[in-house]
């Protein structure tokens, strides 16, 4: 949830919602200093990192350090920081405003890049490995600011925009930063003292940029810190255990940084053993994965009209299988030939298809990464957000090095690369399909989501009446089957339907009600028992802060015109402010769903029916909901509810 108080702080009130996507938020204060500021960072790690290993694995020759091992001793001393400090990090960033801790970590960084220019000046590579960990400890103090920043400065309709503009800026900034490490490394003579040089410039740079970042206020001031890591580690992961489907979201994450670690292990040994290429074609394999991670990261906003919308996660795990388990089939039948450049390489057909699977499988990854950091940011509470955060550190961080250690397993058991990508990608479906059953709303939304896309075109006017935080009552006519699946589309947060318990009967629909919690209800006299119950659970909901949805007229409509409007909403409003809760009910009208092949259009026996006659209205027909202005709770009756619907239905 966004911290209002903090946003003002940050940035003027009309300044929040000026942007018309994603790229205009560099234009913004609050946004392309922080944005600017990070991508430095992580163009300075990666070219320090990358510049060292090929300095270690081709110009150095150490008995105590051999290349093949010189990568993975890199690797393992930046990420130790993670594990030790990630949850001490996690308190500060909760307790300090957010900008000082941001100035703080880059004026660390210009110290660590001096003792680093040093280090490569007299290609001292203890002193270099030493400034691998520190660097480590750098990105650990920065990673909670990072994810706990936006959405203090960002509205809940920023937030997805806004990470994947971070997300693909961070992989461009890994890349150039990569590139640049290997060929000024490579420069003979003054190849170390360029990097040296650099490596500096781009802490200075970052420290420059990040003077502009307007202040971030503490969101728990009063926090004592625990300066124990250990036990402090253990009682963040219990804390972001309290909220489960944000614990489920954080292993959901940190099962993409083991997906990804794989591939990104092992493009070396895939370039050189499987393709056939040399470094140059390991550097395009790098490219190309940056690249689609960079697009399906920007394509989330588009796609998800500019909320948080976790129904793209489904998607991308579906994509990541489908081409990690295609790559396989790419690339175990190419036949052995000399080692190839670039230019050979890219002239043979075979090798574009495993290239656009490297791409689509980055591609689809970032659809599933965004849309879950925005997800754990909403759902979050702003006093422990960053300690959240460092949580999901601590397991990306303990998943990296699984993946490391499966594959080195799978590798000694005599797996090839290519079958090592196969296991994966089937290991990637299960594993979703497990996450996706245990927090359904994802699943929910994914159908939400195709349904509104590919089945309807489905437009929304209005969407911004619909509370991002808070208790509220959503009231809508009820023309066909899929109303509840519609209003799922259009929300950025989960709502709890009360539903005529005859729906539930239904085949498939009644299981995905189900699944969505729907609370099913009967009439008083059919079943009091079941009629009292619906309403209790009704006011849990409202209780618990959450969206209750209400169809009043009672029943889906017969002639596709809307019925009187019954009292059940006056019960629960009045059963609320009993209890001292004011909910806003939000009137809202679907239209042009009559007629579709869920409404009851078709007369059978006398009766009207939905469901008889598939794609009678054609294949993606326009359908749309229009969300009107909230109405206090003491002004709400049924019969003025009903005229505000009937108005959005003429609109």
């Amino acid at each position: 949830m966004t911290n209002p108080a903090a946003a003002t702080a940050a940035t003027p009130a009309h300044e929040a919602n000026a942007h018309a996507n994603q790229f205009a938020l560099l234009g913004q204060r609050r946004f392309a200093p922080f944005f600017w500021t990070q991508f430095a960072g992580a163009a300075n790690d990666n070219l320090f990192k990358f510049a060292f290993t090929v300095m270690v694995t081709y110009q150095l020759q150490l008995s105590w350090m051999p290349p093949a091992m010189a990568g993975l001793a890199i690797g393992a001393l930046f990420i130790l920081p993670f594990l030790l400090f990630s949850a001490t990090a996690g308190q500060l960033t909760d307790k300090f405003d957010k900008t000082k801790i941001i100035r703080f970590v880059k004026n660390l960084e210009i110290a660590i890049m001096l003792l680093a220019a040093w280090g490569f000046v007299r290609a001292d590579a203890v002193v270099l490995l030493g400034c691998v960990f520190l660097m480590g400890l750098h990105s650990t103090l920065f990673g909670p600011v990072k994810f706990a920043y936006l959405p203090q400065v960002l509205d809940a309709r920023e937030l997805t925009g806004g990470n994947g503009m971070v997300e693909m800026g961070t992989f461009v900034a890994i890349l150039l930063g990569q590139v640049a490490g290997g060929l000024l490394v490579a420069l003979p003579q003054i190849g170390h003292t360029t990097v040296a040089v650099a490596c500096v410039l781009l802490a200075l740079i970052g420290r420059g940029v990040a003077q502009a970042i307007p202040p971030a206020p503490a969101t728990d001031p009063g926090l004592v810190i625990n300066w124990n890591p250990f036990s402090e580690t253990w009682r963040n992961l219990k804390l972001a255990h309290g909220n489960i489907v944000v614990f489920r979201s954080l292993l959901g994450i940190s099962w993409m940084w083991f997906f990804g670690a794989v591939f990104l292990s092992q493009f070396p040994s895939f370039a050189k053993e499987v393709l056939h290429g040399d470094e140059q074609v390991a550097s395009l394999l790098l490219v190309v994965f940056s690249v689609g991670i960079g697009i399906g990261s920007l394509l989330c906003e588009t796609l998800s009209r500019r909320q948080v919308e976790i129904g793209l996660v489904p998607l991308g795990a579906i994509g990541m299988s489908v081409f990690a388990i295609d790559l396989y089939f790419a690339s175990r039948a190419l036949p052995p030939v000399a080692v190839m450049g670039l230019g050979t390489f890219v002239s043979q057909a075979a090798h574009w298809r495993v290239m656009a699977d490297l791409a689509l499988l980055s591609l689809f990854a970032g659809l599933y990464s965004v849309p879950m950091y925005a997800l754990i940011q909403l759902r979050s509470q702003p006093t422990h957000r960053a300690r959240i955060i460092a949580a999901n550190n601590i397991l990306n961080a303990l998943f990296m090095i699984g993946s490391s250690v499966i594959a080195g397993a799978l590798l000694g058991a005599g797996f090839t690369i290519p079958q090592i990508f196969l296991f994966t990608g089937i290991a990637n479906a299960v594993v979703a399909f497990y996450i996706f059953m245990l927090v359904p709303e994802y699943l929910l939304r994914f159908i939400a989501w195709m349904l509104s896309h590919f089945v309807y075109r489905f437009e929304i006017k209005g969407d911004e009446h619909i509370p991002t935080e808070g208790a509220a009552v959503l009231v809508c006519n009820h023309v066909s089957f899929i109303d509840a699946i519609l209003l799922m589309a259009a929300s950025p947060r989960p709502i709890r339907f009360i539903m005529d318990h005859r729906i539930f009967k239904v085949p498939v629909l009644g299981w995905l009600f189900k699944l969505a919690k729907a609370i099913p209800i009967a009439p008083q006299k059919e079943d009091p028992a079941a009629y009292e119950a619906a309403f209790a659970k009704a006011l849990q909901v409202l209780r618990e802060g959450d969206l209750l949805a209400i169809f009043p007229e009672g029943a889906i409509t017969r002639d596709g015109t809307l019925q009187p409007f019954k009292g059940g909403v006056m019960k629960i409003i009045e059963s609320a402010r009993a209890e001292g809760i004011e909910p806003p009910v939000i009137p809202m009208a679907l239209t042009n769903l009559w007629g579709s092949y869920f409404s009851r259009i078709e007369l059978r026996g006398g009766q009207n029916v939905a469901m008889a006659k598939p794609f009678r209205r054609g294949f993606y027909s326009r359908v749309g909901l229009n969300v009107g202005h909230a109405v206090p709770p003491v002004e709400v009756r049924p019969e003025a509810l009903q005229q505000r619907v009937s108005g959005l239905l003429a609109t």
